[in-house]
Protein backbone atom coordinates (compact mmCIF):
# COMPACT_ATOMS: atom_id res chain seq x y z
CA UNK A 1 0.00 0.00 0.00
CA UNK A 2 2.73 2.43 0.95
CA UNK A 3 4.74 1.52 -2.18
CA UNK A 4 1.74 2.22 -4.41
CA UNK A 5 1.09 5.57 -2.72
CA UNK A 6 4.70 6.74 -2.52
CA UNK A 7 6.07 5.06 -5.63
CA UNK A 8 3.13 5.07 -8.03
CA UNK A 9 1.27 8.12 -6.78
CA UNK A 10 -1.94 6.19 -6.08
CA UNK A 11 -4.36 7.45 -3.46
CA UNK A 12 -4.30 5.70 -0.08
CA UNK A 13 -7.79 4.32 -0.78
CA UNK A 14 -6.73 2.76 -4.12
CA UNK A 15 -3.50 1.47 -2.60
CA UNK A 16 -5.47 -0.07 0.25
CA UNK A 17 -7.89 -1.83 -2.10
CA UNK A 18 -5.06 -3.19 -4.27
CA UNK A 19 -3.07 -4.35 -1.27
CA UNK A 20 -6.10 -6.01 0.30
CA UNK A 21 -6.89 -7.88 -2.92
CA UNK A 22 -3.33 -9.16 -3.32
CA UNK A 23 -3.17 -10.03 0.37
CA UNK A 24 -6.40 -12.01 0.08
CA UNK A 25 -4.86 -14.45 -2.40
CA UNK A 26 -1.88 -15.05 -0.14
CA UNK A 27 -4.06 -15.28 2.95
CA UNK A 28 -6.32 -17.96 1.44
CA UNK A 29 -3.38 -20.18 0.56
CA UNK A 30 -1.76 -19.76 3.98
CA UNK A 31 -5.06 -20.08 5.86
CA UNK A 32 -5.94 -23.32 4.11
CA UNK A 33 -2.49 -24.84 4.53
CA UNK A 34 -1.36 -23.65 7.97
CA UNK A 35 -3.93 -21.77 10.01
CA UNK A 36 -7.01 -23.99 9.57
CA UNK A 37 -5.61 -27.29 8.21
CA UNK A 38 -7.71 -29.55 10.44
CA UNK A 39 -10.95 -28.29 8.92
CA UNK A 40 -12.45 -30.45 6.26
CA UNK A 41 -13.92 -29.12 3.10
CA UNK A 42 -13.49 -28.92 -0.60
CA UNK A 43 -11.07 -26.18 -1.62
CA UNK A 44 -13.44 -24.84 -4.31
CA UNK A 45 -16.24 -24.21 -1.82
CA UNK A 46 -13.75 -22.66 0.59
CA UNK A 47 -12.46 -20.41 -2.21
CA UNK A 48 -16.00 -19.27 -3.00
CA UNK A 49 -16.69 -18.46 0.64
CA UNK A 50 -13.28 -16.81 0.96
CA UNK A 51 -13.95 -14.64 -2.10
CA UNK A 52 -17.15 -13.36 -0.49
CA UNK A 53 -15.38 -12.58 2.79
CA UNK A 54 -12.39 -11.03 0.96
CA UNK A 55 -14.64 -8.82 -1.18
CA UNK A 56 -16.29 -7.47 1.96
CA UNK A 57 -12.85 -7.04 3.53
CA UNK A 58 -11.58 -5.01 0.57
CA UNK A 59 -14.65 -2.79 0.87
CA UNK A 60 -14.28 -2.42 4.64
CA UNK A 61 -10.57 -1.61 4.31
CA UNK A 62 -11.12 0.96 1.55
CA UNK A 63 -14.02 2.60 3.40
CA UNK A 64 -12.07 2.60 6.64
CA UNK A 65 -9.06 4.17 4.93
CA UNK A 66 -11.30 6.79 3.31
CA UNK A 67 -12.94 7.77 6.58
CA UNK A 68 -9.74 7.65 8.61
CA UNK A 69 -7.43 9.46 6.17
CA UNK A 70 -9.75 11.60 4.04
CA UNK A 71 -12.50 12.49 6.53
CA UNK A 72 -10.75 12.33 9.90
CA UNK A 73 -7.43 13.54 8.40
CA UNK A 74 -5.34 10.88 10.13
CA UNK A 75 -2.00 10.34 8.39
CA UNK A 76 -2.57 7.54 5.90
CA UNK A 77 0.06 5.14 7.31
CA UNK A 78 -1.42 5.37 10.82
CA UNK A 79 -4.92 5.12 9.34
CA UNK A 80 -3.85 1.99 7.45
CA UNK A 81 -2.52 0.40 10.62
CA UNK A 82 -5.69 1.19 12.59
CA UNK A 83 -8.06 0.01 9.88
CA UNK A 84 -6.04 -3.18 9.33
CA UNK A 85 -6.30 -4.15 12.99
CA UNK A 86 -10.02 -3.41 13.21
CA UNK A 87 -10.95 -5.22 9.97
CA UNK A 88 -8.54 -8.10 10.57
CA UNK A 89 -9.68 -8.87 14.11
CA UNK A 90 -13.31 -7.78 13.75
CA UNK A 91 -14.11 -9.28 10.34
CA UNK A 92 -11.45 -11.38 8.59
CA UNK A 93 -10.36 -13.82 11.28
CA UNK A 94 -13.84 -14.52 12.71
CA UNK A 95 -15.33 -15.03 9.23
CA UNK A 96 -12.50 -17.30 8.11
CA UNK A 97 -12.79 -19.35 11.27
CA UNK A 98 -16.59 -19.67 11.36
CA UNK A 99 -17.52 -19.48 7.68
CA UNK A 100 -14.68 -20.06 5.21
CA UNK A 101 -12.78 -22.93 6.83
CA UNK A 102 -15.58 -24.34 8.96
CA UNK A 103 -16.00 -28.05 9.52
CA UNK A 104 -18.55 -29.90 7.43
CA UNK A 105 -19.19 -30.59 3.80
CA UNK A 106 -22.91 -29.80 3.37
CA UNK A 107 -22.20 -26.14 2.72
CA UNK A 108 -19.41 -27.14 0.34
CA UNK A 109 -21.77 -29.09 -1.91
CA UNK A 110 -24.28 -26.24 -1.88
CA UNK A 111 -21.64 -23.65 -2.79
CA UNK A 112 -20.25 -25.80 -5.61
CA UNK A 113 -23.79 -26.34 -6.93
CA UNK A 114 -24.37 -22.59 -7.10
CA UNK A 115 -21.19 -22.09 -9.12
CA UNK A 116 -22.00 -25.00 -11.45
CA UNK A 117 -25.47 -23.59 -12.15
CA UNK A 118 -24.08 -20.11 -12.76
CA UNK A 119 -21.34 -21.32 -15.12
CA UNK A 120 -22.00 -21.16 -18.89
CA UNK A 121 -23.71 -24.37 -19.88
CA UNK A 122 -24.46 -25.18 -16.24
CA UNK A 123 -27.66 -26.86 -15.12
CA UNK A 124 -30.54 -24.59 -14.23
Amino acid sequence: MIASVEGLGASPVVGTAAGAAIGALTSFALGRAWVFPRHSGHWTAQAIRYALVAAASVLLNALGEHFASDVAHIRYVLARALVTVVVGLGWNFPMQRRFVFRDGRDGDRAAIGVVERAAPGGTA
